[in-house]
């Protein structure tokens, strides 16, 4: 190996390493992320926990400040809703729930819509 290509190999790999690691989802996580009807983005997770299943939806908006209207969806039926403002340097936000982990799979459906901008965000996943 040239002494370039050898300087070459040995920056890349040091940036490599610089790079934080990517958040690693647990054994049986299910994550789903996806684009809104405009420029905001969303996540949906949901995690085996003791016979429940830990779900967590989340908005990143990139505006601090926003106001959504959010609601969960398990196997059909409105498990839980509410609001939610944007915060932070990132302008996301998200809302944890714990729903019970009926027998067999387990359809959760995450939707957020502002009211504002009637931008609308919606995710669904199978565990």
């Amino acid at each position: 190996m040239n002494r370039i290509t050898a300087l070459t190999a040995t920056a890349v790999l040091t940036t490599l390493a610089a790079l934080p690691a990517p958040a690693m989802a647990k054994t049986g996580d299910v994550v789903r992320r996806g684009s809104c009807s405009e420029s905001a983005s969303w996540k949906l997770k949901a995690s085996p926990d003791d016979g429940r299943i830990e779900v967590e939806g989340e908005v990143d908006s990139n505006v601090k400040g926003q106001t959504w209207k959010w609601k969960l969806v398990h196997n059909g039926s409105v498990s839980a809703r509410g609001s939610a403002t944007t915060t932070g340097a990132s302008g996301s936000f998200d809302v944890q729930r714990k729903v019970v982990d009926v027998k067999g799979d387990d359809h959760l459906t995450f939707v957020a819509h502002n009211p504002k901008s009637d931008e609308t965000c919606s995710g669904s996943l199978t565990i």
